[in-house]
């Protein structure tokens, strides 16, 4: 690649530490009040290192820490490390900050190798955050404020993966179950709001910690409330039931614009939506013949027809009449900010003649019955836009119908292998496209963490050898290539179809700033009094 040739953002380059320290730290803030904050799905669990979903880190984003995180913009920051070096190819060295844990416990060297090590340990997780961390082989503790970690080959993505990690305190939470996790006296991290209460399905309630390292919190007390039912949020916000939402519903947002009382925020955001189909099974539980007796052979198993799929789907249509532009049609893994992102696969084909043509090339030329699973309180829209790619797919000959679940079903059915196809989405949360294939796409692969998610029950060995080989390149050029070609390898075989990147909105009372986060992830730091 020519010397001026531009790259994607990379976090990786220098990260600027000593500079962005200040970005961190709110000011203190005079006025303060209560926020009562309406989230659009429910917690699954407490425990910050249980289950990897976005809805869950967003609660615990409240009341623990990583020692790297991502800023609006999804760049790398310093966050309870205050600043990194890499020592050799193989070595990490984090100068932590002074902090305290909720407790009054001061925050430690031990405390980080301790959060390191457990996510490994913990039984049942329906998505582990292990996948973050079993690049680190070793860790050693330098001194009560630094802390040295070894991976076993070269690991250029060790400060990106370490913004999923949160840290818990050893004390607190050594020899505790996840199940057990939801008390005062366990919750104990080092942000800015302790935990005082949850309530599944309904809220957490937290306090603000006074001795929080970044300043005085902006709010006293804050309450999430889970309102997965878009009328209900909205109607919240106006009766003031709640003062902050997210998710704002896309009928009501042209008049939460025009409503002097409230305030209104959208971003894109690196949240892929996409279609896992069966690619790796003989036999697959949702398909049928078109006459809907037993099929001899999975269709999903061809390419042919995969591409078909991605071919019939109108993502502009779904864009402009069902998402209010908050999608942005792709057939990328990452945005353009990302390592990764090739601007060829923006031009996303829509062709129903030629889909038709593979469906009949494959063997198919009547179609076949298909059943698509699909959240229906996860993803902005997700029933809708799953029945718009039902009606859009029965054109081309696949009769398709919509099982519509709640998300905490979709997981359990999801990693049961019920599911012949699925929506689902995936929050690009490393900064480059290996984050998903990784997760989604490679071979299950446990002692790499790999494949944790992999409902498509694809595996390509040569996929497996070219995320080897650039998950150890420590150069950034390099690994853009590489990154490249490996997101070709997922568009060649399409075990996933990527649809679109989801933009998302908040709106809040007239008195409080927004701070919209590319990574979605709101929390009582997304809001700040309005000075």
């Amino acid at each position: 690649m020519p010397a001026s040739a531009k790259l994607p953002y990379s976090p990786f380059r220098r990260f600027a530490a000593a500079l962005m320290v200040s970005a961190l730290i709110p000011a203190a803030n005079a006025w303060a009040a209560d926020l009562n904050l309406a989230y659009s799905s429910s917690a699954t669990s407490m425990d910050p290192q249980f289950h990897n979903a976005s809805q869950n880190i967003a609660v615990s984003r409240n009341m623990f820490e990583t020692l790297t995180q991502m800023d609006p913009d999804s760049r790398i920051i310093p966050n309870l490390a205050e600043s990194w070096t890499k020592i050799d190819d193989l070595t990490w060295e984090f100068k932590l900050r002074p902090a305290k844990f909720q407790d009054g416990s001061d925050f430690t060297a031990e405390d980080v190798a301790w959060s390191l090590q457990r996510p490994n340990t913990i039984e049942n997780s329906p998505s582990s955050f292990a996948i973050y961390t079993r690049a680190i082989t070793k860790t050693e503790v330098v001194d009560p404020h630094t802390i040295r970690l070894i991976t076993k080959t070269p690991y250029p993505l060790l400060p990106a993966d370490l913004t999923s990690v949160f840290i818990v305190s050893k004390k607190a939470s050594e020899g505790i179950s996840s199940e057990k996790f939801a008390t005062p006296e366990h919750m104990i991290g080092t942000g800015p709001y302790k935990f005082v209460k949850y309530t599944p399905d309904d809220r957490v309630v937290m306090t603000r910690f006074d001795g929080y390292w970044g300043g005085k919190p902006a709010w006293d007390n804050v309450t999430i409330r889970f309102m997965p039912n878009d009328g209900s949020r909205m109607t919240a916000l106006l009766s003031g039931d709640v003062n902050a939402i997210e998710n704002v519903p896309t009928p009501d947002i042209e008049k939460v614009k025009a409503n002097p009382d409230l305030v209104y925020s959208a971003k894109k955001t690196h949240r892929l939506i996409f279609l896992f189909l069966d690619s790796g099974r003989d036999s697959s539980p949702g398909v049928k013949a078109a006459d809907g007796s037993a099929i001899a052979k999975n269709p999903l198993t061809d390419v042919r027809v995969r591409k078909a799929i991605n071919m019939a789907i109108d993502r502009k249509a779904i864009s402009d009449r069902l998402m209010m532009g908050l999608a942005y049609p792709t057939n990328n893994l990452s945005t353009d900010q990302m390592l990764g992102f090739d601007p060829a696969l923006e031009n996303v084909p829509f062709d129903q003649a030629a889909a038709k043509k593979l469906l009949a090339d494959a063997g198919y030329p009547d179609g076949f019955r298909l059943t698509l699973g699909t959240p229906n309180n996860r993803l902005l829209n997700d029933e809708r836009v799953a029945q718009a790619i039902a009606q859009m797919l029965t054109r081309i000959g696949i009769r398709t119908d919509v099982d519509a679940v709640p998300f905490s079903a979709i997981n359990t059915k999801g990693n049961r292998g019920d599911f012949s196809a699925v929506m689902m989405g995936w929050g690009v949360q490393t900064a480059e496209a290996s984050s998903g294939i990784r997760m989604m796409v490679a071979c299950p692969d446990k002692a790499r963490g790999w494949g944790v998610v992999n409902w498509s029950h694809y595996c390509n060995p040569a996929l497996t050898e070219q995320l080897v080989a650039l998950t150890s390149e420590m150069d950034d050029a390099k690994r853009n290539d590489m990154l490249k070609a490996a997101v070709h390898t997922v568009n060649d075989d399409m075990p996933i179809v990527p649809l679109y990147f989801q933009g998302m909105t908040w709106a809040a009372k007239k008195g409080i700033k927004i701070i919209p986060r590319m990574d979605e992830r709101t929390s009582a730091l997304t809001f700040e009094p309005a000075q």
